[in-house]
């Protein structure tokens, strides 16, 4: 029998709303015993149905919602249909590249299942504790649904910890017998990029930043481009495509430079554009600062600062110091590229963050445009979490 959790009153309207997370402090009492991962299905304080989820009892998300329809079976052929489903809404968009996200979790109705396709591979993250149950069930509709290619699993993020699961990182299936290899080329817009699904960030690289990229080359032309948080590059390819004439990749990690050096070489610009600074990036804009060193092209591209509510105000700290050293060190009319990946650090603050740092830096900037995620990685209406990238295009 299936184990039933029972919410406090009042605490079913986001469900109604068709928001798929219920919080631990929403659960007035769970009938059965639910084991990790378990299907369970939830009810208001009424006895009403409101959905069926996968039960966590380490985390603070208690229930992640597979379904909100009662007559649907959470079973190998629901993974299928999901899967599928995701699949459909990305055919036809402009991508321009063979690496897009096949799958984004709640956007795409499947909590905690994060599947990235690099060229002929496809990389997993299954993050909550449902994902993980359902692993073979994923894997199948995956390999039902591509049929040419092979699966690696990345689920070696902290946050599964959060769920009581095990790090995994691992070969799921593979279509030719072998493991990915050290560096895998794909193609974004024109350009060759290498990946390192087994080792780098994420699932191997930022594919929602492909938009971006692409439209730093309206920038670029003739510039000197600081490209901070570099990892692998990318930016800096763009701004190379572009012809600017010089472009400094900042990063803490040396492999991603290295990487980041391969590719300008296998794209075939000149290595006396680039330069590659492997440094910390707060303390490199204070040196560059002090130096009076300009740039009249600025990417910053940091890392996820907000992991909870409670550390949202020293992440705007933390948003707001490198905002404003990019401001002293910008040439007068150049251009600032700014992001935030952070999914609780909303656009609206950000822009008061951003807004605050060029005040205190006596550089009141224009916003010229706003960028956001790629369309692979797309938003859902009833799940106002999934738009998580946000940038900042700003002259002055």
């Amino acid at each position: 029998m299936t184990a039933t959790v029972h919410l406090k009153p009042q605490k079913c309207k986001s469900l109604r709303r068709l928001h798929p997370w219920v919080f631990s402090g929403a659960i007035a009492k769970v009938k059965g015993d639910p084991k990790l991962g378990e299907t369970v299905s939830v009810h208001s304080a009424e006895g009403d149905w409101l959905g069926a989820g996968a039960w966590s009892p380490h985390s603070q998300i208690r229930v992640r919602i597979w379904t909100f329809q009662a007559n649907q079976q959470i079973n190998e052929a629901f993974f299928a249909q999901r899967i599928a489903a995701a699949k459909a809404l990305r055919e036809g968009l402009a991508i321009n590249s063979n690496a897009w996200r096949v799958v984004a979790a709640e956007a795409d109705e499947l909590p905690g299942v994060t599947i990235d396709k690099y060229d002929n591979w496809l990389v997993c993250q299954l993050l909550s504790a449902g994902a993980d149950s359902w692993r073979d069930a994923i894997v199948e509709a995956l390999r039902q649904h591509f049929p040419d290619c092979s699966i690696y699993e990345r689920s070696d993020v902290d946050v599964r910890q959060k769920e009581g699961l095990p790090l995994v990182d691992k070969l799921l299936y593979s279509a030719t017998g072998e493991e990915p290899p050290a560096t895998l080329w794909i193609q974004e817009n024109g350009l060759q990029l290498g990946v390192d699904v087994k080792q780098g960030h994420k699932t191997g690289y930022y594919l929602d930043q492909r938009d971006s990229r692409y439209a730093l080359t309206r920038y670029a032309a003739g510039k000197r481009v600081l490209n901070a948080f570099s990892y692998t590059g990318g930016f800096g390819l763009f701004a190379a495509q572009a012809g600017a004439t010089e472009i400094v990749n900042l990063d803490v990690s040396a492999p991603a430079l290295a990487q980041a050096e391969r590719n300008h070489a296998e794209n075939n610009f000149a290595s006396e554009t680039l330069t590659n600074m492997q440094q910390d990036v707060f303390q490199a804009l204070r040196e560059f600062h002090h130096r009076g060193e300009r740039f009249d092209v600025i990417i910053l591209d940091p890392p996820k600062f907000v992991d909870s509510k409670a550390n949202l105000i020293s992440a705007c700290r933390g948003y707001k110091d490198i905002n404003r050293l990019a401001c002293k060190i910008l040439n007068p009319g150049g251009t600032l590229f700014t992001f935030s990946c952070s999914g609780l650090l909303s656009s609206d603050l950000f822009q008061k963050v951003v807004a605050d740092a060029a005040l205190d830096a006596k550089r009141p900037l224009h916003i010229i445009e706003r960028l956001y995620q790629g369309a692979d990685h797309p938003v859902r209406t009833n799940f106002p979490e999934s738009l998580y990238l946000k940038g900042l295009v700003l002259r002055g």
